[in-house]
């Protein structure tokens, strides 16, 4: 940070980058300054250099392209981060704090320039800092004093003396992704547009230097193979490729995919409890059902906990997780989402306390455990909505995808629970247990109707962008249309579907074909939940 003192001077200034393309010469000079300078490790950058081929020989040419971060002025990275590890200066200057990281990654889904990575030796995100302490000491950062050509400008935009300020002014410039809103205060001059836009570029299997093993990142969307069209017309032979630029890898992997399914299990838990509560056509039986009195917030509770430990476990500072609580930046819906399962873990604690204690559970808390858990279940949606990085996570179904996928898990895993209580002899279904797990058979035909559907219309309905488009045809055409079709769409919905229709046909409750179609579609939605991680992720962000 500035010191003290000179605050009311740097609150004055707005610094960022002209980067002039036509004086660049790819020499990566920037580069190994911003190494040398912030020490930065082997196989990440603050700073690269991307090349770009156009035309076929002999008429091809060379385009360079230097990449950072923007210093956006409405930094998404600023908004997500859980514990203010990422703070705008008073000049406006984007840095970060690594002593308040807690690695979870969710800068770098919110970031649409592909600036921050995880520094393998603090384990903690990191990014260009415009040579905060250079800045500090009037120097310029270390990139432009080194490059040789002074392609890369840096100053002040808000005076109209400085250099930057006037490129911007009186020429022609461009920035990247500006649809994004997030108000970058990185300028190029002389680039060519296809190259601020990686969904224009074709990546190839081989590069300069180095061959790209498609085994290193299966799911990401398919090398060397461009598609027959792109928005109604042909691909063009001489379309631009990327010739030489640095590995990226996907931030996150199957760990929040499972912490979004137990989460769903937790949270459905009591919202089907409170649904079959509500409905119970006999009241004292009501009260003294230990299947929803205990059971459903018992498993809440397991499930919830679950979720935690696998929040933690994808930390890359676990030890760290406590400054969500103490060093909260509320605009995260990191930290908002923890205090809802906070919250909805204190109702259910409540719940099964009731249970052991009273005859039945007070409607008044069976309705607010309900709306805790559709909470915690649907606070994921505004958490992907900050990853602006990702367009296939913008999807204003995901919400609603979400709450219906809750109802599914709870409807499941509570048939579960009644099923195997029943073939083991430890309850008798009769009665109100039987109008229960019928109920519950109902449930779950709708929510995984109503789930199917949304996801179905989701990835039909025209894409807003190119690359919701290729997340999308990853999906349902590439490498995983076998595992959407067949395990979710076939093993995990249309078969539960028929099954139950099947159970609930017959005059008694056939507990064997309740119980198959519950476990398929909890593992249809683990299935559904890990695609959605991989494919929002699968498409370039730089």
């Amino acid at each position: 940070m500035p010191r003290r003192c000179d605050r009311e001077r740097y609150s004055s200034l707005r610094y960022g980058f002209v980067i002039d393309q036509n004086r660049c010469i790819g020499c990566h000079a920037c580069t190994v300054a911003c190494k040398e300078e912030h020490s930065v490790p082997v196989g990440v950058f603050r700073t690269w250099v991307k090349y770009i081929e156009k035309g076929e020989f002999p008429d091809a040419s060379r385009h360079f392209g230097v990449m950072r971060c923007n210093h956006c002025d409405a930094a998404p990275c600023v908004e997500i981060c859980p514990t203010s590890a990422l703070f705008y200066r008073p000049d406006r200057i984007v840095d970060f704090d690594n002593s308040r990281c807690i690695g979870c990654k969710s800068c770098m889904q919110a970031c649409p320039y592909d600036a921050l990575y995880i520094d393998p030796n603090s384990n903690t995100a990191a990014k260009c800092n415009f040579c905060a302490h250079r800045i500090e000491m009037e120097l310029e950062p270390a990139c432009v004093i080194v490059c040789p050509t002074q392609a890369i400008i840096a100053g002040d935009l808000d005076d109209p003396a400085s250099s930057v300020s006037r490129i911007v002014a009186t020429q022609k410039v461009a920035a990247r992704k500006p649809q994004k809103g997030t108000q970058p205060k990185l300028f190029y001059t002389g680039i060519e547009g296809d190259f601020l836009q990686p969904s224009m570029m074709e990546q190839e299997e081989s590069q300069m230097w180095a061959e790209r093993s498609p085994a290193s990142n299966p799911y990401s969307i398919e090398p060397s193979r461009p598609e027959p069209e792109r928005n109604g017309k042909a691909r063009t032979p001489g379309a631009a490729r990327v010739v030489y630029d640095v590995a990226h890898k996907q931030p996150w992997g199957a760990i929040p995919a499972f912490y979004l399914w137990t989460k769903s299990i937790a949270a459905g838990a009591l919202i089907v409890a409170a649904i079959l509560l509500s409905v119970s056509h006999d009241a004292g039986a009501r009260g003294t059902q230990a299947f929803l009195n205990l059971a459903a917030p018992a498993v809440a509770i397991a499930f919830l906990g679950l979720t935690v430990l696998l929040l933690i476990a994808d930390l890359h500072r676990p030890d760290r997780f406590y400054f969500i609580l103490t060093k909260p930046n509320w605009r995260s819906w990191l930290v908002r989402g923890t205090w809802v399962l906070a919250a909805y873990g204190m109702l259910s604690l409540a719940w099964i306390g009731y249970g052991f204690f009273r005859a039945s559970i007070p409607p008044w808390l069976f309705w607010i455990a309900a709306v805790a858990g559709a909470g915690s279940a649907c606070y994921s949606a505004f958490l992907f909505a900050q990853a602006k990085g990702r367009d296939l996570w913008q999807s204003p179904l995901f919400l609603w995808h979400l709450l219906a996928q809750a109802i599914l898990a709870g409807a499941a895993i509570l048939i579960i629970l009644a099923a195997a209580a029943a073939i083991l002899h430890i309850t008798d279904l009769a009665g109100e247990g039987l109008r229960q797990v019928q109920s519950l058979d109902r449930i779950l035909i709708a929510s995984l109707a109503l789930s199917a559907l949304m996801v179905l219309g989701e990835v039909s309905l025209p894409p807003f962008s190119e690359d919701v488009h290729r997340a999308t045809r990853l999906l349902i055409s590439g490498a995983l249309s076998r595992a959407f079709w067949l395990g979710f769409i076939g093993a995990g919905t249309a078969l539960p579907i028929i099954a139950l229709w099947l159970a609930l046909d017959r005059r008694g409750p056939d507990l064997i074909l309740s119980l198959g179609a519950a476990v398929l579609a909890l593992g249809g939605l683990l299935i559904f939940e890990t695609l959605w991680i991989v494919a929002g992720q699968a498409p370039a962000l730089s």
